[in-house]
């Protein structure tokens, strides 16, 4: 009997394991949902995109698949609905929620909604897998290389900055924070 080591190959070994391998990812960040489904493909799944909940609908619809990653907010509508709309077309299929925004309520209704996780993003491919696959009443393990709280928080900036049209004091004043300090952190790099 072969182990396998590799936590990738162990992975896309549960994925060849599954006899239906479809999975609909909705995000309407163009970069990293394109990033995500390749990564998603490359480990097995068999991976269709939508960018947003009305094309997700019509594809849940249409052909219903075995696995969802959703978006929680999107311009034209709330990843929720996809969410509730699979599991009445298809009740075995497993969905899990990403979001930017964080927080126990939001959490709290996806999984009433029908989703089996709710992640943060960016959220990576393996934890991704992992949480699709995990199985019921069991959790799956903690990631193995977590963002640090540094970077959560300049991710977290970094898009209230976006949904500001970057402009740096309504950034500022809807985070509760100076306008230079603001400044000062939009100018350096990342953190890892």
């Amino acid at each position: 009997m072969d182990i396998v080591t590799d936590p990738h190959e162990a992975l896309k070994s549960a994925i060849a394991a599954l006899a239906d391998k479809t999975l609909l990812l909705m995000d309407d960040d163009a970069p990293f949902r394109n990033r995500l489904a390749r990564a998603l493909e490359t480990r097995g799944f068999t991976v269709v995109v939508a960018e947003g909940v009305q094309q997700a609908l019509e594809m849940i619809e249409a052909n219903p698949p075995a696995f969802a990653v959703m978006d929680m907010r999107l311009e034209d509508g709330n990843g929720l609905q996809a969410v509730e709309a699979l599991h009445k077309k298809r009740a075995d299929a497993r969905a899990i929620m990403l979001t930017g925004y964080g927080n126990i309520a939001t959490a709290v209704a996806a999984v009433k909604s029908g989703a089996i996780d709710y992640l943060s993003k960016p959220a990576d491919a393996d934890d991704v897998v992992k949480a699709l696959l995990a199985v019921a009443d069991h959790a799956p393990p903690p990631p193995e290389n977590p963002m640090s709280a540094d970077r959560v928080r300049w991710e977290h900036i970094q898009r209230i900055y976006e949904l500001c049209g970057q402009n740096v004091s309504e950034t500022a004043r809807r985070l509760n924070m100076h306008r230079r300090t603001l400044q000062r952190i939009l100018a350096k790099r990342a953190p890892k």
